[in-house]
């Protein structure tokens, strides 16, 4: 375990493999190192299903020469310098990239911030395997759940190393504690499966395991029985489950990389209002504890938080190095690194919440939809076009009535992100949060 927590260690080989790289020809260099360990345990009808243990490390090199670049890796560092020659003959026959190239060293971190990230408990299996046994218990206590889909808890650190040869140096480590329980009601052809899960940074932060099993076992009682509805247009509520999938669409759409290919439907909208006057979305990678928290980013670069989204202006695209530089701007250090290339990306992103509770959404809607689920990956990037398959439950003279499946839901982003309120529930659990959300004016398919 104290191997697992030194990272000393990699932080060295990385420093060699850019040495390597230099001797070998490169006129510059990166390198990231990745190390992990996870546990995780499976129970399902009170029975340990599998029990899984993984620990490893990962090398890449990244190699420049001139505006060529290429990137090798490896499981096990035996010889750093065979590897840096690979990389290198590799880049030499590359094709030109006139944005390639490290990070600018004045933008790189300096001093390294602690987010609180590393919970220095460890977890062993037998702790997994109580708490998935005590959540699925919970589940299936539930009146009327019939059968269990099983419940999983489990436990890993993980964490980066970067060294670069425009002296940069820099690592940090972060735990993951998470607990699911799946839960089946009904019989036959009638049976119907929900679920619940949590993850945190640090254990103590979870719920405990039964509420995660009797919210999954409630969940799946309430989708009995489900009906469709009538085509036409409606106003749509997500639960905070799905919510998040509309601030994903926002972050894929504000991808510098795609910004710069043009195959956003946002492309030409930075400076304009897309969302209505009083909505705002921060991405905010310093935030205790998050998940998609981190001293730097793929680059060396010293995160900030970011208002991406205005008074329901477009503020900003997310960039890393190479994509700010074909969009001539300066990178906002949103540059994600793991086993390949930096690649732009958000880290928690957020809709912050509006003024009205869910029930006062649910009342106003009248007639319409709540989904608590969406199927398949029905959007267009290139022209917001949406269409999901959908379940959940009516809304009828503004109360939640009975469940519904087998619909879609569509619409365009665009004139979705224009309509959308947010309702006042917000709560944070992973890189993408959103309160429950409503949308006026959608078309949905039924029967």
């Amino acid at each position: 375990m104290n191997q697992i927590l030194d990272q000393s260690d990699l932080t060295d080989r990385a420093a060699r493999l850019v040495e390597a790289a230099r001797r070998a020809g490169a006129d510059s260099a990166d390198a990231v190192c990745i190390r992990g360990i996870s546990l995780s345990v499976d129970v399902r009808l009170g029975k340990v299903e599998e029990t899984q243990r993984s620990e490893g490390d990962s090398f890449t090199l990244r190699a420049f020469v001139g505006k060529r670049s290429a990137s090798v890796s490896a499981n096990i560092l035996t010889d750093p310098a065979a590897l840096a020659e690979r990389a290198v003959a590799m880049a030499r026959v590359a094709p030109e990239n006139p944005y390639a190239g490290l990070a600018d060293p004045a933008q790189l971190a300096h001093n390294l911030a602690d987010y609180d990230l590393l919970d220095p408990a460890v977890v062993s299996a037998a702790e997994l395997t109580e708490a998935a046994r005590e959540a699925e218990d919970a589940a299936r206590a539930v009146k009327g759940v019939t059968n269990s889909g099983g419940a999983s808890a489990s436990w890993g650190l993980g964490g980066l190393v970067l060294a670069t040869s425009t002296g940069f140096a820099g690592a940090y480590l972060g735990s993951r504690s998470s607990l699911s329980a799946s839960a089946i009601a009904g019989e036959g052809t009638g049976m119907e499966r929900d679920y619940d899960a949590e993850s945190k940074a640090w254990r103590a932060d979870l719920p405990p395991p039964a509420s995660i099993g009797r919210k999954a076992g409630e969940r799946a009682v309430r989708r009995l029985n489900p009906k469709q509805v009538p085509t036409g247009r409606a106003t749509v509520i997500y639960d905070p489950r799905v919510s998040v999938t509309l601030v994903g669409h926002l972050s894929s759409a504000i991808n510098g990389a795609a910004i710069a290919r043009k195959t956003s439907f946002l492309r030409d909208r930075l400076g304009t209002r897309i969302f209505a006057e009083g909505i705002e979305i921060d991405d905010d990678p310093t935030r205790r504890r998050a998940p998609a928290s981190r001293p730097f980013d793929g680059e060396g670069l010293a995160p900030a938080p970011l208002k991406v989204i205005e008074g329901g202006v477009l503020k900003t695209w997310f960039l890393d190095s190479a994509s700010a530089r074909e969009l001539g701007l300066v990178s906002n250090a949103r540059a994600m690194r793991g086993g390949g290339d930096p690649s732009p990306g958000s880290t928690n992103l957020t809709l912050r919440p509006g003024m009205r509770t869910p029930e006062e959404l649910i009342a106003a809607a009248g007639n319409g939809i709540y989904v608590t689920e969406l199927i398949g990956h029905g959007v267009n990037g290139l022209t917001g076009d949406y269409s999901r398959g959908a379940a959940g439950f009516a809304i009828r003279d503004g109360e939640l009535a009975e469940a519904v499946s087998e619909i879609t839901i569509a619409g365009n982003l665009l004139d979705m992100f224009q309509r959308l309120e947010p309702a006042s529930d917000l709560t944070f659990r992973f890189a993408l949060n959103a309160p429950t959300v409503a949308i006026e004016g959608m078309t949905v398919a039924g029967r």
